[in-house]
């Protein structure tokens, strides 16, 4: 960005448009040269006290932003922005931008403080789901009984789209509620549950309120690894419960970290690394295309649909992906140059964990152990079942896992 450019403004506005402004954000309309923003922002502002230059933001925005600031470098730029611009706003693009130090947002109360001093609710204890630009399968995996969630709309028709997503994932019992213009004249509040809601449209400017209720019979899904065999699609190549449980501690994912699962079978794995955490990333890597579709069904289904997929073998389909910060191997062990590669691509610090049943497999992890250290298990499982009149235990095949941190030293 160019020096010439030494302050970029942020102003939040309300559905109160000019009159909910503070005196400080009124200043810098009046002083802009410029004014950016959205048609229905820029119609807030009264033409008489902000006579700048009006510039609505071209779609798409983002890869805009830079060329736009820079065609009018040297002069006085107000961004226009809903609510808090720092709350899943355009703050953080321009901060990217511009750099922060040349940033200045001036904040309005955003549409959550807004619900939440309508319904009662502890801001702190309530947790957000933005919709604005994002898949609504994202929204299943904040899905749990007793609940309460705000939603960032994405327009008039978001609440018939989520009533229906709870409907078809059994939760149906979900009170609704919307909150239209929030701190406006035209304020309005809509209230039903996902079984029955009646409006098909809203007004565009609004927020959702979730009481969240799950219906009888709908499998109960909780934010630990080692979710239910039957939460997931598959063809019999699923890491089950209890190893998957084992496998993810050990894999120890943390907030924004990358996982490769390579042979990702149907995707477990990757998508319960990514329900630890909303900044946690996956790419999957599957060489059937039956099965790499399953996995984005699972990722769907339970709510982490930005899980990416690559269809093709490894390790000649990991060419090109983003350093990983951990590694897991369900599948095709023996392939040749396959734990080389995945070693190679881990930076210092990096985990890897490899799984396996055949003993072939297990001759390589057990080489790798002896040269890399770390940790070799293995792992039974037996579960209870009817034996005639009695109960007796069935052992699952037992899996031997080898778990790694690649030290600082070594290539």
């Amino acid at each position: 960005m160019n020096a010439a450019i030494s302050v970029v403004s942020v102003v939040g506005i309300g559905a109160d448009g000019w009159d909910g402004l503070p005196e400080s954000s009124r200043r810098v309309l009046r002083a802009a040269g410029v004014l950016v923003g959205g048609p229905r922002q820029l119609a807030l502002l009264p033409a008489a006290d902000c006579a700048g230059e009006r510039i609505t933001w071209p779609s798409p925005l983002r890869p805009a932003v830079p060329g736009l600031l820079a065609a009018h470098e040297g002069r006085a730029i107000a961004v226009l922005a809903s609510g808090d611009p720092s709350f899943y706003g355009i703050a953080r693009t321009l901060a990217e931008t511009v750099g922060a130090d040349r940033l200045r947002v001036h904040p309005h109360p955003s549409s959550v403080s807004y619900a939440c001093a309508r319904l009662g609710w502890p801001l702190e204890a309530v947790e957000t789901v933005s919709l604005v630009a994002r898949p609504l399968a994202a929204l299943s995996a904040a899905l749990h009984d007793g609940r309460r969630l705000l939603v960032l709309s994405e327009g008039a028709g978001t609440a018939a789209r989520v009533a229906e997503l709870l409907r078809a994932t059994g939760w149906g019992g979900t009170r609704i509620r919307v909150l239209e213009q929030l701190g406006g004249p035209a304020e309005r509040l809509l209230d039903g549950t996902a079984a029955g809601w009646p409006h098909d449209r809203t007004d565009p400017l609004n927020v959702l309120a979730l009481d969240c209720a799950r219906d009888p019979g709908t499998l109960r899904l909780g934010v630990a690894p080692g979710l239910p065999d039957e939460a997931y699609e598959h063809d019999g190549q699923l890491t089950k419960r209890h190893v998957r449980a084992a496998t993810l501690a050990a894999l120890a994912p943390a907030p924004g970290e990358l996982l490769w699962d390579v042979g990702g079978g149907s995707g477990s794995i990757g998508v319960e690394w990514m329900r630890t955490h909303r900044s946690c990333r996956a790419i999957a890597v599957e060489r059937s295309p039956e099965r790499a579709a399953r996995i984005a069904r699972n990722a769907d289904a339970l709510g982490v649909p930005g899980l990416e997929v690559v269809t093709g073998p490894a390790p000649a389909a990991l060419t090109g992906l983003p350093a990983p910060d951990a590694v897991f191997i369900g599948g095709g062990l023996t392939a040749p140059g396959l734990l080389d590669t995945c070693w190679d691509a881990l930076p210092p610090g990096g985990r890897l964990v490899a799984n396996t049943v055949t003993l072939e497999s297990e001759a390589l992890l057990a080489d790798r152990y002896r040269r890399h250290g770390g940790e070799l298990v293995r792992l039974a499982v037996s579960t209870a079942v009817p034996v005639g009149g009695f109960t007796g235990w069935r052992q699952a095949m037992p899996v031997t896992q080898w778990s790694v941190t690649k030290g600082c030293t070594e290539e």
